[in-house]
């Protein structure tokens, strides 16, 4: 189950919003959809967390190139949604919209089993790294530094709201 949420930075504080994904296939999408929700080119982050294995962070301002930060890549790379953002960062498929077109929304091939590995647990692929990657300082600027975000682990968001002074905010659309 994917939880998704725009943080809007404006003059007066943050605002957020829940937002759907379906019509996500790309990180053009992502960033359009945020891009919308933008407040004068303000700082626009997208939270997209994935119940007990990952969570990344996306922050979008004005037209420059999105900064992405995904908290574990070899778990975000066995999800539609996850895919889009590893595939950027590790300059995967080029075409992320095929690979969700053969994803269901849990991250597994269209009625086929997740592949184990000898002790059951899922395998995963070799080329993605096990851990965080992407930007450890995209949000330094606003209250939460590169040590702490490395320390953050499955459902952070609620911390990394509060760590930049939307921790109610989050709260009112999670």
């Amino acid at each position: 189950m994917y939880f998704a949420a725009l943080l809007a930075r404006t003059h007066d504080g943050w605002q957020a919003s829940d937002t759907e994904l379906d019509d996500v296939e790309t990180l053009s999408d992502l960033t359009d959809l945020a891009r919308d929700a933008s407040v004068d080119e303000d700082t626009v982050l997208v939270f997209i967390e994935q119940e007990d294995a990952w969570f990344g962070v996306i922050r979008i301002e004005g037209e420059e190139d999105p900064r992405i930060y995904v908290s574990d890549a070899a778990a975000a790379a066995r999800s539609s949604y996850g895919e889009i953002l590893t595939n950027e960062l590790l300059g995967g498929d080029d075409d992320p919209a095929d690979a969700l077109d053969a994803l269901d929304l849990d991250g597994t091939e269209d009625g086929e089993p997740e592949e184990t590995d000898a002790d059951g647990d899922a395998a995963r692929d070799e080329s993605v790294p096990a851990g965080p990657v992407g930007d450890h300082t995209i949000l330094a600027d606003l209250g939460l530094g590169e040590k702490e975000l490395l320390t953050l682990e499955t459902e952070a968001l609620p911390e990394i709201a509060e760590a930049i002074g939307a921790g109610e905010i989050l709260e009112t659309v999670r």
